[in-house]
C-alpha cells in the first residue's frame, strides 16, 4: 500500500538522508523502471494504462519520470505538463533526447503528466470504465477543466508524490498547451489553495502528511483565462481597462471552433450522459452535451435562465480570471497567438491587467506571435524555439532557483506571409502598452448600413479557422461586399506601418433588433493582386437601441507594406464554412446603422512614420465606472467629452452639448465655462488638478448622462460670465467626468460671438 511505502520513505529520510543512489521502485503505486540507455526512471506505461486513484477514487492515468539515479532520489523540483483537449498524458520521450517528459528530466526536474479525467484511459473508454470496477461511475466523465475536479486531481496526485518524498511540494512548475494551458493557469492562480465541491477554497496540503504545497511558477501556452468569453465573445472587453471581465450581453458562439471541440472531446472521451454513463446526465454543472445544444440553438440568450446558469458555472469553476485573487498568483509567463482564433492574445492581456492592478510588482510576462490554434501557423519554428527558451529560463529561475532573472515584460513577433517567411521581431517592452508608439486613424462621419444576410460565403469560408486550417495567409477577393459597412484607410506610404495592438472602433451604432450581432474584420488589401488577407477580427453584440459604442478587434501585429490598404469590414455575420462558420449567425438579425466612426490602428511605429501617416495616439475611450489599466496609465484617456453640436447662450444660461463615454454605465459630468487665461489643465488624461493661474469661472453645470448618449448640459452663467459672453470673448469649455475610478478632464476652446444663438465650438 502507498501509505506504508510513504511511512518507510519518511522515516528512512530521517536516518539515511545521504542515500542518494537508492532506487525509486514506485511512485503513486506505479512501478518505476530504469531506462537502460540513459537511466531515466520511468513510472507508467501505455499498455493499456497506469492509473492512480484521485481524491474521490477516480482512476487517473499518469506518467511520472525522474532524472537518472546519479541525480539522487529526491525530493526533486517537479514540472506538471498538461495536454490538449481530447489528448492524453505526455509520453516519456526517446532516451537521450529532450522529447516528452525528458524535456524536464534532462534539466534536473521530475516530470508528471496525467490524462485528464474523462479522456482515454482516465475513465474515457469503455475498457477503462470496466477495468475501474465502479470507480469511474460517480464522476469519471469530462468536467471541462473544472477547478473542483481536473485541477484538484492534479493537486491531489502531486501531493501524494510529496508525501512519498519524491518531490518538493514548494518547487512545482506547471505548463502545457491549450487545455493544458488552462490547467497550468488555474493551478498558478489557485497557487496554494484547493477548490472544494462547494466552491470554497482551502489550503493545499498533501493528503497524508499535510505538507504545504504550492505552484512556484507556470508557463501556460495558448490558454484561456475566461472560457465563456473566449468561446462566445460579445466584443465588450478592452485591453486598456484594469478589470475587463465578461459583462453585458451574451455574445456570439464561435460556431466552427466550438463544434470542432465538442466533436473532438466526444470522440476522445466520455461526456456526462454518454454511455456507459447513465443518460440523461444527472449533473447540470458538467452536462456539456446540454450546454452545446443550448448554444447551438442560438438567440435569445439574454434573460434565459438556462444560458445564465451555463455562463455562471463556467465563470465560477472553469476560468482562472474569476478565481478569488486575494492570493497573488505564481509567477506567470503567458503565451498566446495573434492569429489564434480560439484563445487570442487578449485572453492573456486582460488577465495581466487584472493581476497587475492589484499586485503591481507581480512577476507576469507576455509572449505573443503567430502560433496556437487555427488559423495560426504551425511552422514558425524560430518563434517556437524562442518561446521554449523563454519558458525554460522562467521555470529554471522561479522553480529551481537557478539562472538569472528572466525578461519581465511583453515580447511580440509580427505576422508574416507566406507562412514560410520569418516573422518580424522579437519586439520587446516592459509592458504590452510599451510596444505601441503611434496610431493610424480613419474618421468617417457618414452613415452606413449593415444589411441582414449580407456577406460572401467565399470570403467567410476562406477565413474560417476550421475551413482554412493552420494558414493565416489565405486570401480572398478584395472587392467591397454589398450590404457590408466598409472603410478603407489610405494606402500605406513610406516604408509602411506595423500594427501592434488592438484596433479600436468608436462609433454611433443603431441596432433596434434585440438579437442582432456584428462581425468585424481587418484586412490587408494588396492592390497588385486584388486580393486580401485577414489580419484581425472580432465578434460584437451591440447594445439594443442607439448609442456611441467602443469595441476592439483582438490584439494583432502585422506589417502593412507600402501601397497596401488596411480595410475594415463590419458585417452582419461571419457564418460560412465548416460547422457553421466562424461566428454563428443570429436568429432574427436586424439592420444595423453605423455613423460617426473613428477607427484607430495602434502602431509599433512612432508619429511621423510611414511618410507622416502615423500620428500621435488618440485619447482612449474609457467607459465610466472602469479604471485604466496601470500599464496604460501614462496614455491619454477620456470619458465624457464636448459634443459635436453648438454651444449656445441665451440669457443667463449656456447650453453645452456633451457626449457621455461609450459603455453601459452613466457618466456623472460637470461642465464649466472658463475665461481665456490659464486655468484647469487641458489634459484629457485624468486627475483634474489645477495648474497655476486662473482664467476665472464663467459658469457651472452638472448632469448624469447615460453611457454612449449625448445630452445638453445647462450651465448657469455668473455675472462675470454674462459680461464676458456679451463682449464676445473667447472661452473654454471644461468637461469633467466625476467617476469612482478617477476623474478625467477635457478642456476645449470655444469662440462665442454676441449672438445669443451661439456659434459652433472650435477645439484647440
Amino acid at each position: 500500500m502507498r501509505k506504508l511505502v510513504l511511512v518507510s520513505v519518511v522515516l528512512g529520510s530521517l536516518f539515511a538522508a545521504s542515500s542518494a543512489h537508492a532506487a525509486i521502485p514506485s511512485a503513486l503505486g506505479i512501478t518505476c523502471n530504469v531506462n537502460a540507455t540513459d537511466q531515466v526512471r520511468e513510472c507508467g506505461n501505455n499498455a493499456p494504462r497506469s492509473t492512480a486513484a484521485s481524491f474521490d477514487g477516480t482512476p487517473i492515468d499518469v506518467n511520472i519520470a525522474f532524472p537518472p539515479a546519479s541525480a539522487g532520489d529526491g525530493p526533486f523540483p517537479l514540472i506538471i505538463i498538461g495536454h490538449g483537449y481530447g489528448g492524453s498524458k505526455i509520453g516519456f520521450g526517446a532516451p537521450n533526447t529532450t522529447q516528452g517528459l525528458r524535456e524536464f528530466t534532462s534539466r534536473g526536474f521530475a516530470a508528471f503528466s496525467m490524462t485528464d479525467r474523462g479522456f482515454h484511459e482516465s475513465c474515457g473508454t469503455n475498457a477503462a470504465i470496466t477495468a475501474a470496477a465502479g470507480a469511474c461511475d460517480a464522476a469519471g466523465w469530462v468536467h471541462l477543466m473544472d477547478d473542483r475536479f481536473e485541477i484538484r486531481d492534479a493537486q491531489f496526485l502531486m501531493g501524494e508524490l510529496a508525501d512519498e518524498g519524491l518531490i518538493d511540494g514548494q518547487k512545482i512548475g506547471a505548463t502545457g498547451g491549450s487545455y493544458g494551458g488552462g490547467l497550468s493557469l488555474a493551478l498558478a492562480t489557485l497557487r496554494n489553495r484547493v477548490m472544494m465541491p462547494d466552491g470554497s477554497l482551502v489550503p493545499w496540503t498533501s493528503p497524508v502528511n499535510h505538507l504545504p504545497m504550492q505552484i512556484a511558477a507556470a508557463v501556460p501556452i495558448v490558454p484561456w483565462t475566461d472560457l465563456s468569453y473566449s468561446l462566445t465573445p460579445n466584443g465588450g472587453t478592452l485591453d486598456y481597462v484594469a478589470d475587463s471581465g465578461y459583462s453585458g450581453r451574451i455574445g456570439i458562439e464561435k460556431a466552427s471552433l466550438v463544434t470542432g471541440l465538442y466533436v473532438t472531446g466526444n470522440a476522445a472521451g466520455k461526456y456526462c450522459g454518454v454511455a456507459p454513463y447513465p443518460s440523461p446526465c444527472a449533473d447540470p454543472e458538467s452536462d456539456l452535451t446540454a450546454w452545446n445544444a443550448r448554444l447551438n440553438a442560438g438567440e435569445p440568450y439574454d434573460g434565459d435562465p438556462s444560458v445564465t446558469s451555463i455562463f455562471n458555472e463556467i465563470s465560477a469553476h472553469h476560468s482562472a480570471y474569476y478565481i478569488d485573487h486575494s492570493v497573488q498568483p505564481a509567477p506567470l509567463l503567458i503565451a498566446n497567438g495573434f492569429t489564434d482564433d480560439l484563445f487570442p492574445a487578449d485572453e492573456a492581456i486582460r488577465f495581466y491587467n487584472r493581476i497587475r492592478s492589484q499586485y503591481p510588482s507581480a512577476p507576469i510576462s507576455l509572449f505573443f506571435g503567430d502560433f496556437g490554434h487555427p488559423r495560426a501557423t504551425p511552422s514558425k519554428l524560430p518563434d517556437v524555439a524562442d518561446l521554449t527558451a523563454a519558458a525554460d529560463a522562467w521555470l529554471d529561475f522561479y522553480v529551481k532557483g537557478s539562472g538569472s532573472q528572466p525578461f519581465q515584460g511583453a515580447t511580440a513577433y509580427t505576422q508574416s506571409c507566406p507562412i514560410a517567411a520569418p516573422s518580424g521581431g522579437a519586439h520587446q517592452a516592459g509592458s504590452w502598452a510599451g510596444l505601441q508608439h503611434g496610431e493610424v486613424r480613419l474618421d468617417d462621419a457618414t452613415s452606413k448600413e449593415i444589411a441582414p444576410g449580407a456577406g460572401s460565403s467565399t470570403v467567410d469560408t476562406a477565413f474560417d479557422p476550421v475551413s482554412a486550417g493552420q494558414n493565416p495567409c489565405g486570401t480572398a477577393p478584395a472587392a467591397d461586399i454589398s450590404g457590408v459597412a466598409t472603410y478603407r484607410l489610405p494606402a500605406a506610404t513610406g516604408s509602411g506601418f506595423t500594427l501592434m495592438g488592438s484596433p479600436t472602433v468608436v462609433a454611433k451604432i443603431d441596432s433596434p433588433t434585440a438579437n442582432s450581432e456584428m462581425a468585424a474584420r481587418l484586412l490587408d488589401v494588396d492592390p497588385n493582386s486584388g486580393t486580401e488577407t485577414l489580419v484581425d477580427r472580432q465578434l460584437f453584440r451591440p447594445a439594443v437601441g442607439s448609442a456611441r459604442q467602443v469595441f476592439q478587434l483582438h490584439p494583432a501585429a502585422h506589417l502593412f507594406p507600402a501601397g497596401h490598404v488596411a480595410k475594415l469590414e463590419l458585417l452582419p455575420a461571419d457564418d460560412h464554412g465548416l460547422f457553421g462558420g466562424y461566428g454563428r449567425g443570429a436568429n432574427g438579425q436586424g439592420k444595423i446603422t453605423v455613423s460617426g466612426l473613428s477607427f484607430r490602428v495602434p502602431t509599433l511605429d512612432g508619429p511621423g512614420a510611414a511618410g507622416g501617416q502615423v500620428k500621435s495616439p488618440s485619447p482612449l475611450a474609457l467607459p465610466c465606472g472602469m479604471a485604466i489599466a496601470p500599464q496604460f496609465s501614462s496614455v491619454s484617456y477620456l470619458r465624457a467629452s464636448l459634443g459635436s453640436g453648438k454651444v449656445t447662450v441665451k440669457g443667463k444660461n449656456a447650453k453645452v452639448p456633451v457626449d457621455s463615454a461609450p459603455g453601459t454605465t452613466a457618466c456623472q459630468v460637470q461642465v464649466q465655462l472658463l475665461g481665456s487665461g490659464k486655468g484647469t489643465a487641458s489634459s484629457a488624461k485624468k486627475h483634474g488638478k489645477k495648474k497655476k493661474g486662473n482664467g476665472g469661472s464663467l459658469g457651472k453645470g452638472a448632469a448624469a448622462i447615460g453611457g454612449g448618449q449625448s445630452a445638453t448640459v445647462n450651465v448657469k452663467l455668473t455675472k462675470h460670465g454674462r459680461e464676458a459672453v456679451s463682449k464676445g470673448k473667447a472661452v473654454r469649455v471644461q468637461v469633467t467626468t466625476v467617476d469612482s475610478q478617477g476623474n478625467t478632464v477635457q478642456t476645449t476652446k470655444v469662440k462665442l460671438g454676441k449672438s445669443k444663438h451661439g456659434k459652433k465650438h472650435k477645439k484647440k
